[in-house]
């Protein structure tokens, strides 16, 4: 089975829909989070972690909502920002706008312990990344369901918020990550 490790029980409900109930575990370890310009660094050196922690195959997510005209803010510092200042006034500041271009992103990390034939490989516990995107646009909050920037986050006509977790799933940047890390786990 695998650990699902976060604090994030929005992160567990989409993975466990996704890749289903008896393949996926919780494991609550709130490891701590290096902080980057990117997704990828965050995402290995906690999946690095929790596999130390755990000491079974994990996987560990990042994920961030990319503003394209604050040059990607505020990407891997998302949580920090909703944490701060709120989503409703992430939507304030990007309503004047002309372009509220966005995206969300997310960079899936499973690590095993067991060795990859990489030459990029540091040494360290091995880490495979699965990455998944999904292009919007900052709107207005609408929409009760969901978690974090989900009621301001649109894509083809309707915010996350306002999509069932199946309907969210089967475009979102964490399902887009899921599929992928799937169809290779499936595969080994």
């Amino acid at each position: 089975m695998l650990q699902y490790v976060t604090t994030n029980p929005g992160k567990l409900r989409e993975a466990r829909s996704y890749l289903g109930e008896a393949t996926i575990d919780d494991y609550d370890y709130d490891y701590p989070e290096i902080q980057a310009p990117t997704l990828e660094p965050i995402a290995a050196a906690g999946a690095r972690d929790a596999y130390r922690e755990v000491g079974e195959p994990v996987i560990v997510d990042d994920a961030g909502l990319f503003i394209d005209a604050f040059d990607g803010f505020p990407g891997p510092y998302s949580s920090f920002v909703e944490h701060t200042i709120g989503v409703d006034r992430v939507w304030e500041l990007a309503e004047p706008l002309a372009d509220r271009g966005a995206a969300f992103r997310c960079v899936l990390a499973y690590c095993d312990g067991e060795p990859v034939d990489d030459p990029a490989d540091d040494g360290d516990l091995p880490v495979r990344c699965f990455t998944g995107v999904v292009d919007g646009e900052i709107v207005a909050p609408r929409g009760s369901g969901g978690f974090g920037y989900d009621p301001i986050f649109e894509h083809d006509g309707a915010t996350f918020a306002e999509l069932s977790s199946e309907e969210k799933n089967e475009v979102s940047h964490r399902g887009r990550a899921l599929e992928s890390f799937a169809a290779w786990y499936s595969d080994r």
